[in-house]
């Protein structure tokens, strides 16, 4: 590779994930017993300083890759006949994703310096955040699954740490370990995948393996085995059924950490899966399989979102069901829709936590049903709320709209009508939230609720901007599709469903119209989804019940069966210790007995055969 100076921000792009590595060490002096006097803030501003350098340095590197991408390796480890590098490329896809994942990740820590205000972990959050920022930004630019699996395992521990924040409450807890066990089923699956893919490709490298792919005949059964290991990693991260219930525990740990991993990191499994799709076409029945779990995830979680009370969980199960929409999306061949709907999604789901996150803080409850007539008490966070909802759903020109309409145009009609429908749940719940929160009258928990402070309010205007301004960026990156898609008949259908999806929201929930709680006439049906399909239950009843069964075997077999014959040879060589003691008398001839009844008894052994031959031959 040759050295230009023209070139020198693109050329050190490796630099952006170790910015963030720096800001975490550089708080370690604010941990608790080693600076008291100036307090912890100064954690969260040096890491607020890192991450905007990161910001910089990959913005002007994103103009000098426009047109001149570039990849380069570096060695680190060859043993044997094992080479693994860490490939990097640079591109303006890879730079873009880095511009938006920094971006927010530096609005989301100023957004955390009103909302951690009185908290004494900043160094620790800070620190973690930083984490999430160095795993995120080398996942982006590494051309290797080796590596996109290390940087994945990064945000694994990143999420557990995020959501166990508050360790001191027993449900952080719990949502801490459930979140984390739950993911590490598909890293665990995917490792296993990895570590398979190497012998039969001989490379990590995502484009030696496409190029692989594309001529590699495989035996349909280990095509399909290596493609459900490989696909189990990104339906974890992207909290994919049915590994979808750790997105809804990790809604424990504090909303700036929610603002990042519901907009960005779940993202990053889809990323991977679009890199490894190549891999996963190789068997057809791994591609249906794909396309199934996102279409039922969709479905279930929009409608589960319908049902849901605590706005935190509302945004979680919305997560789910967009991410869904992009397993679909990228199984049908619309990987370029997917990469548009994750960047349009990620500012659409960011402004809208952001909004709600203020409101939360201020009031001290997620229950949608004890808030109203938020609209005049702060009409920031409710103009951010709206056009956050606008941007998420088929609403033209805005943001996902784009990317949700060229994907509905490539479907065939039972994918089509999922989508229709996934879209105008979305466009329901969305418009049972503003209900509930921004209209009607005051309730006693919202009478004092004024505005946040500027940290609060800042970030979010600044992300209103940008979601407002997003289909103009959209067209200078080349992303916009034909302005024709609009009067398409499937555009026009998907438009349908978002008018359909919130008018009915808002019927139901603006305004005294409708008596509140609404109750379905059938009350099982509303607890099937307000519980989650009884995923949680059934898991209960089928894989915690064999796994406890199976721990329960062992620990018998341990303490029965093991100890048992270990114990017995104890006793056993005790009883026989105790017996001789009585031997060692000191008298010579007892010696001289024991040695000749020992030496007889080990000539009768020796001599059975010979004894029982004799015996057969006499008769």
């Amino acid at each position: 590779m040759t050295h230009c100076p023209m070139n020198t921000f693109s050329q050190t792009i490796w630099l952006v994930p170790i910015y963030a590595v720096l800001g975490a060490v550089l708080t370690l002096p604010w941990s608790p017993g080693l600076i008291r006097r100036s307090g912890p803030r100064p954690a969260g501003y040096i890491n607020l300083l890192m991450t905007a350098i990161a910001v910089g340095h990959s913005f002007l590197a994103l103009g000098e890759v426009w047109s001149a991408p570039r990849k380069f390796s570096i060695n680190w480890l060859h043993a044997a006949s094992l080479n693994i590098t860490f490939d990097v490329t640079v591109t303006a896809t890879t730079v873009g994703a880095l511009v938006v994942i920094l971006g927010l990740n530096l609005l989301t820590q100023i957004y955390a310096i009103a909302y951690l205000e009185m908290d004494w972990g900043w160094a620790r959050f800070y620190a973690l955040l930083a984490g999430f920022e160095a795993g995120m930004a080398a996942l982006m630019l590494t051309n290797s699954l080796f590596f996109s699996y290390v940087m994945l395992e990064i945000l694994t521990l990143g999420t557990y740490l995020l959501i166990g924040f508050w360790f001191n409450q027993s449900l952080v807890v719990t949502g801490a370990r459930d979140g984390f066990l739950t993911k590490r089923v598909g890293d665990l699956v995917l490792l296993m995948g990895v570590v398979a893919l190497y012998p039969l490709a001989g490379t990590w490298n995502y484009d030696e393996l496409a190029a692989w792919a594309s001529t590699a005949k495989l035996d349909p059964t280990v095509a399909t085995l290596l493609g459900f290991a490989l696909l189990a990693g990104p339906l974890g991260k992207c909290a994919q059924f049915p590994l979808q219930l750790w997105l809804d525990e990790a809604m424990e740990g504090p909303m700036p950490a929610t603002v990042l991993r519901n907009s960005v990191v779940v993202s990053t499994g889809a990323w991977v899966l679009i890199k490894m799709q190549p891999i996963l076409d190789l068997s057809p029945v791994v591609v249906s399989a794909e396309i199934f779990v996102g279409a039922f995830t969709a479905v279930s979680c929009a409608a589960i979102a319908l049902a849901q009370i605590d706005i935190k969980r509302i945004f979680s199960y919305a997560t789910s069901s967009y991410l869904g929409v992009v397993f679909i999306a990228v199984g049908t061949g619309e990987a370029e829709a997917a990469l548009v709907l994750l960047l349009t999604y990620a500012v659409a789901m960011a402004l809208m936590l952001m909004s709600v996150g203020g409101i939360i803080l201020n009031n001290v409850s997620q229950d949608i049903t004890q808030f109203g007539g938020l609209w005049s008490r702060r009409p920031v966070s409710a103009i951010c709320f709206v056009v956050g909802a606008l941007s998420l759903v088929a609403v033209p020109p805005l943001g996902c709209f784009w990317g949700l309409a060229t994907i509905a145009n490539s479907l065939p009609p039972v994918l089509l009508t999922v989508l229709l429908l996934v879209n105008g749940l979305t466009a329901c719940s969305l418009a049972r939230v503003f209900g509930h929160m921004f209209t009607g009258s005051a309730t006693d928990w919202t009478k004092r609720s004024p505005e946040g402070l500027w940290a609060l309010v800042l970030p979010m205007t600044v992300l209103l901007g940008i979601a407002l301004h997003l289909p103009q960026l959209l067209a200078v990156l080349g992303l916009l599709p034909d302005l024709a898609l609009i009067i398409e008949p499937t555009t026009l259908l998907l438009i349908g469903s978002t008018i359909t999806g919130a008018g009915v929201g808002l019927y139901l929930y603006v305004g005294d119209l409708i008596p509140k709680p609404i109750r379905l006439p059938y009350p099982g049906v509303q607890d099937f989804f307000a519980y989650d399909l009884y995923t949680a239950q059934l898991y209960k009843v089928t894989v915690i019940f064999v796994v406890g069964f199976v721990a329960k075997a062992i620990d018998w077999c341990d303490r029965v069966l093991v100890d048992g014959a270990v114990n017995l040879v104890g006793l056993f060589t005790i009883a026989s210790g105790e017996s001789l003691k009585y031997n060692t008398s000191g008298q010579v001839q007892f010696y001289a007995l024991s040695i000749l009844l020992g030496t007889i008894l080990f000539g009768l052994l020796l001599s059975y055969p010979l004894l029982s031959n004799l015996h057969l031959s006499l008769f």
